[in-house]
């Protein structure tokens, strides 16, 4: 099990859903001693600030990095992925155009938002863990069979 040491605390990785950038402007009341760039959110929505920015936590921890949202997300994770549109009570002020969403400790459905669009986060979560050259390669394509050699190990089977 991979352990994350963030500040103080140990963190084990699979514990870990998402790496967002922090904004001290979204909280005027919060002053810290130090510079935060990081936002750590857990599997619970816990979350710990790190000094460290996503893309740096994202290299030196093995995420995958959504580069157009500046988020690292955590490989080992299964997320769902869906379209997303305002509601008539929830009108966020970004043009959040995607919802991604994992499962905390106990079950419960849990979400991000995103700007990107809905196709190009299936895309590039599908490439999670390829090396940037298998992620654009082809499939390796199966032999084709010739139809005798078929025939002879269907009869072989009979």
């Amino acid at each position: 099990m991979q352990i994350i040491t963030i500040g103080k605390r140990l963190v084990p990785a699979n514990q870990i859903a998402v790496v967002e950038p922090f904004d001290p402007t979204s909280n005027p009341e919060f002053k810290p001693e130090k510079t935060y760039l990081s936002r750590i959110v857990l599997l619970n929505r816990d979350t710990i600030l790190t000094e460290t920015s996503p893309q740096k936590f994202s290299d030196a921890n093995g995420f995958h990095m959504l580069v157009e949202e500046n988020v690292a997300i955590n490989p080992s994770l299964a997320f769902g992925i869906e379209t997303f549109e305002p509601s008539e009570n929830f009108r966020p002020t970004k043009a959040y155009r995607t919802r991604i969403k994992w499962r905390d400790l106990d079950g419960n459905e849990q979400s991000k938002l995103l700007v990107m669009e809905p196709e190009t986060v299936v895309l590039e979560l599908s490439r999670r863990g390829a090396k940037p050259s298998e992620a654009t390669k082809p499939l390796p394509q199966r032999p084709a069979r010739s139809r005798r050699r078929e025939r002879m190990t269907e009869a072989a089977a009979k």
